[in-house]
């Protein structure tokens, strides 16, 4: 495959991403899953060109992850040459992990049990991700779900109607507008999502369709098909394994406000000087760190730490999203405390990229005790497990 001078591609998207899953995999070409699934099926369907166009098609630069390149944007995830002990290194990764999953995911649920904290350590140096999309639906129970609802999904899509189909039709274009998989309108990506949304609006019409709801469909399906990506939204808004994410979508989200109230209280415990800066310059959690809690950082993060986080969140639960926000402050809680109000906002919302770094950024954020006791005493409700 010819590549140009800075290791990408001339071929489509799609077809690098698939090409990369596949060597990453190793000669398995079956046992793919996940992102290598979807970006087939856009290889597949994004042969056809509008017919009012005219001259040649210019090859879009794309990230590792699918994402279009940005001139100027960060570098991180951008494709580049692996050195050969980075390879042997991922291949080892992967076979690790295959014997820890067996064929399909027999052996995980065994595997799991007798060394639960090995699963967590190898979790927490993230999921290769040719096998993301299987591991996710393994650790958050949506496999089971699945299994147990045979043709549920189709009929809720097929023959259900929704109150929400308008709202969910105006929100398309503005998840993952970047991603080549979402790019093209009513193309297969926009489609997908679409009846991932609004087959859950059908099976649960008290929480219908929230904006943010788009962006967790939208990552689930870049590494798995619509079916097991509404199963997998399913577990999460149910709690199939951790307490349930519906009450962040409700009317009102209550759910946001008693997390965002947690939040604050445990910056005040953790960081009190910048508890008190805050103070002084009255900003509270609401104002930079609601979208943390609707998308679980998926909605303004890099890609590869999003990814990282899902990774831990999806096996331990809502506690790593506070951990990870506790974790930003501290790394930059020096600066923070410097800032006048209009500054500050900015910084909150627009974070260094060497905060981003996911092997900094998380070995601090499992380093955060988060009190469940302390915070027990403000509200009523279970909150944060210890750890």
């Amino acid at each position: 495959m010819p590549k140009n001078t800075e290791g990408e591609s001339a071929h489509t998207p799609a077809m690098l991403l698939l090409t990369k899953t596949m060597s990453q995999c190793g000669n398995h070409p079956a046992k793919i899953i996940g992102v290598s699934k979807v970006f087939f099926r856009l290889a597949m369907e994004s042969k056809v060109v509008d017919e009012n166009e005219e001259g040649p098609v210019v090859p879009m630069r794309v990230d590792r992850f699918g994402f279009v390149k940005q001139e100027h944007g960060p570098t991180e995830g951008l494709a580049r040459s692996r050195s050969a002990f980075e390879y042997q290194r991922d291949e080892r990764r992967i076979r690790k992990w295959r014997k820890m999953i067996g064929v399909g995911g027999s052996d995980w649920k065994q595997y799991v049990r007798r060394k639960p904290h090995v699963v967590k350590r190898r979790i927490r140096k993230g999921i290769p991700d040719c096998l993301r999309g299987l591991v996710w639906q393994l650790i958050s129970g949506s496999r089971d779900l699945l299994l147990l609802n045979p043709g549920v999904y189709e009929q809720l899509v097929i023959y259900e109607t929704s109150a929400s189909e308008l709202d969910i039709i105006r929100d398309i274009s503005r998840t993952f507008p970047s991603h080549v998989f979402f790019q093209q309108r009513h193309g297969p990506g926009q489609r997908s999502l679409y009846n991932v949304l609004k087959a859950y609006s059908v099976f649960d019409r008290d929480v219908g369709y929230v904006q943010g709801m788009g962006f967790v469909a939208g990552l689930l399906l870049l590494y798995m098909s619509e079916e097991d990506a509404f199963w997998l939204l399913v577990a999460l808004l149910k709690g199939a394994v951790h307490t349930p994410m519906e009450g962040m979508y409700l009317v009102g989200l209550p759910l946001v406000q008693q997390y965002l109230f947690q939040f604050d209280h445990l910056v005040k415990e953790h960081m009190p000087k910048l508890g008190e800066h805050f103070a002084q310059e009255m900003i509270n959690p609401s104002m930079y760190a609601s979208q943390w809690f609707i998308t679980v950082f998926s909605y303004s993060f890099p890609f590869h730490l999003a990814l990282r986080i899902w990774d831990v969140f999806l096996f331990e639960g809502v506690k790593v999203v506070f951990k990870v926000g506790l974790a930003l402050l501290k790394y930059c809680h020096d600066d923070l405390v410097k800032l006048p109000f209009e500054k500050l906002i900015h910084a909150l919302r627009n974070f260094p990229e060497d905060a981003m770094n996911p092997d900094i950024l998380l070995p601090m954020a499992f380093s955060i005790k988060a009190s469940a006791l302390s915070l027990s005493l403000f509200l009523p409700s279970p909150l944060l497990p210890c750890d």
